[in-house]
């Protein structure tokens, strides 16, 4: 695993970006090299004051349409586009948009009243992707389907399309594209920033823990349940990774970055974790002389995204989209 801190500058990181990248894109998996036409379609909406609420599914591959819950605010044009990606619930998408769940991470609905266009999709094994016989957030049926891919790799491919849907609006400006989550949505904003060139600012709430800090890194490869690196099992059981967050964190370099945790997480409950991945990654934000682009607020609220936070991040996605 790379030590970051020891680089002395861009010309030695740019050769180990591409290491990293290729350690990432073989523990995660295949990503499909054909893109399909989105063909998107809208189900049903509804008018709320400042703007409309839409429910629209699209093709994410040769078979599947995800559905999604598009906000679009009234009266603007040419104006940034924010995907909001759902944590680890069983309704996925209906809480970003407010529909029920936790009324704080109603982000979607949040950022459209402020003037954004916003989507809010169903990650795989939620919402309306929820397999057949299954529980919510059990991988077994997808597992079964793709074996040669995690279920990360397919929602951060899952979720480059629905930065499509956005683009298909006219009224979005494709170069001022924003993403945020917080959980399971923190890591798939952090993945889609990581990986995806359109993402000019991201917000990452409580979305991860380093592999060699965590007190319980089978989180992340598990037999049962929502597994979701299963490559990463025999590193697991080795305590030796080919990657960890900081790299992650590293990869999005100069892309703005807002890495929100707490103090007194219960999920991933090692605090300082998170603070050490920021402070090696920041380093390749200096070689590109962009210091003051990723940046850490930490919370005492728990494993949530508190007002406090919401305000971080929207002052975080005024100044950089």
């Amino acid at each position: 695993m790379q030590d970051l801190s020891k680089l002395k500058g861009l010309s030695e990181w740019l050769p180990v970006r591409e290491k990293i990248e290729a350690a990432v894109r073989d523990v995660i998996g295949e990503l499909d090299s054909e893109r399909v036409e989105l063909q998107m379609k809208t189900l049903d909406e509804m008018s709320f004051p400042g703007y409309v609420r839409r429910r629209v599914n699209y093709f994410v591959d040769e078979w599947e349409r995800v559905s999604a819950w598009l906000f679009v605010p009234d009266g603007r044009d040419e104006v940034p586009g924010i995907l909001c990606c759902h944590q680890a619930v069983a309704y996925g998408k209906d809480e970003p948009a407010g529909v029920r769940g936790d009324a704080t991470l109603a982000i979607a609905r949040r950022y459209a009243e402020m003037g954004y266009v916003t989507i809010a999709p169903d990650s795989i094994t939620c919402g309306e992707r929820q397999s057949h016989g299954l529980p919510a957030l059990d991988t077994k049926s997808f597992y079964k389907d793709n074996p040669k891919r995690s279920v990360l790799a397919k929602m951060l491919q899952d979720h480059t399309y629905a930065l499509d849907a956005m683009c298909d609006l006219k009224r979005v400006d494709p170069a001022r594209l924003g993403v945020i989550g917080h959980g399971l949505g923190g890591t798939n904003a952090l993945m889609l920033a990581a990986f995806e060139q359109r993402v000019q600012c991201c917000v990452s709430s409580c979305g991860f823990t380093r592999f060699q800090d965590d007190k319980n890194p089978e989180r992340w490869a598990g037999e049962d349940g929502f597994v979701q690196l299963p490559k990463l099992r025999e590193s697991v059981a080795k305590k030796d990774y080919p990657f960890d967050w900081e790299h992650l964190l590293a990869l999005i370099a100069p892309t703005p970055h807002l890495v929100v945790s707490a103090t007194n997480d219960e999920v991933l409950s090692n605090p300082k974790s998170c603070e050490k991945a920021v402070k090696s990654a920041k380093t390749m934000y200096k070689f590109l002389s962009a210091s003051d682009a990723l940046v850490q607020y930490t919370h005492s609220g728990g494993h949530a995204l508190t007002p406090q936070a919401l305000e971080q991040a929207d002052d975080w996605f005024e100044r950089w989209l």
